[in-house]
C-alpha cells in the first residue's frame, strides 16, 4: 500500500527495522536548482546573522544579541539540506556557509583599510564603520566555529535517524538533530562571541548561553510544520529523489 502523494511506503514498526538494515536511504542529486537556492539562503543568513550578532541586546532579562532572530532559519536550511540532498551534499552548504562568512571579514577589513575623505562627516561615518565592523573577525570566528560543529552534529544525526527509519519519522530527526546542534552550537558560539557582545560577567554569559539556545531550539521547533512541508514539497518536485524512492520501493 503506497500513499502516492509522497510515494512513501507505510510498513510496520517491525519490517521497517528490516527494511532499514538492506535499503539505503533515497537522497537526490546535488546539480538540482532547488539545492543552489538552498545553499544561497544559508550563505545569506550566516552572513548577515554574524553581523547582526556584533550587537548585543536586552530584551527585558534575556541578554542576547541582534542576529538571534536569523541564525535559526541557517539551521532549518541545513535540516532541509540534509534530509532531501545527503551528508556530502550537507557538508558542502556548510563549508561554503564558511567561505562566504570568511570572504565577507576580508572585504569588511578592506572597506576599513581604504584611504577615506577627509571632511568631518565622513571622517567620523568611518570611525564609526571601524568600531562596527572592525571586531566582526571575532563574531565571525565564533560563527563559522560554532556553525561547523553544530550544522555537524546536526546532519550526522538527520542521517543516521534517516539510515534506520527510511522515511518514516521526519519530525523526530527534525527535533532530534535541533537540540544536539544547537547545544553544541551555542556553547562554542557564546564561548567566543560573548567579549564582542559586551559581556563580562559569568552570569551574563550564562543567561546568553541558556536564553540562546532555548531561542534558537524553540524557534526550530516551532518552523517544524514549514520545514516538514516545504521538504515534502521539494520531495515531490525533485526528480532524482523521485527517482531513488521508485527504485527503493521495488
Amino acid at each position: 500500500m503506497r500513499q502516492h502523494s509522497y510515494h512513501f511506503a507505510v510498513t510496520s514498526d517491525s519490517t521497517s527495522h528490516k527494511l532499514s538494515a538492506t535499503v539505503r536511504p533515497a537522497y537526490a542529486d546535488r546539480g538540482s536548482g532547488h539545492y543552489d537556492i538552498l545553499l544561497t539562503l544559508m550563505c545569506v543568513v550566516v552572513i548577515l546573522s554574524n553581523i547582526g550578532g556584533s550587537k548585543g541586546v536586552q530584551l527585558g532579562p534575556i541578554t542576547t544579541d541582534g542576529g538571534f532572530f536569523l541564525f535559526p532559519l541557517a539551521y532549518v536550511m541545513g535540516d532541509i539540506t540534509t534530509e532531501i540532498y545527503g551528508i556530502k551534499a550537507a557538508r558542502r552548504a556548510i563549508i561554503m556557509g564558511f567561505i562566504c562568512a570568511i570572504l565577507s571579514v576580508l572585504c569588511f577589513w578592506a572597506i576599513i583599510a581604504l584611504p577615506g575623505f577627509t571632511d568631518s562627516y565622513s571622517v567620523s561615518h568611518d570611525a564609526a564603520l571601524e568600531i562596527a565592523l572592525g571586531p566582526l573577525w571575532q563574531m565571525v570566528l565564533a560563527g563559522v566555529c560554532g556553525f561547523l560543529a553544530g550544522q555537524f552534529t546536526n546532519s550526522v544525526i538527520m542521517v543516521r535517524l534517516k539510515a534506520k527509519w527510511l522515511e518514516r519519522g521526519l519530525v523526530g530527526r527534525l527535533m532530534g538533530s535541533t537540540g544536539a546542534g544547537e547545544a553544541v552550537d551555542t556553547i562554542i558560539f557564546c564561548a567566543i562571541a560573548a567579549p564582542v557582545v559586551g559581556i563580562s560577567s559569568f552570569g551574563q554569559w550564562c543567561n546568553y548561553a541558556f536564553f540562546g539556545f532555548l531561542w534558537k531550539t524553540l524557534a526550530e521547533y516551532a518552523c517544524v510544520p514549514i520545514t516538514t512541508r516545504v521538504i515534502a514539497w521539494i520531495k515531490k518536485h525533485e526528480p532524482s529523489y523521485q527517482e531513488k524512492l521508485t527504485h527503493q520501493e521495488g
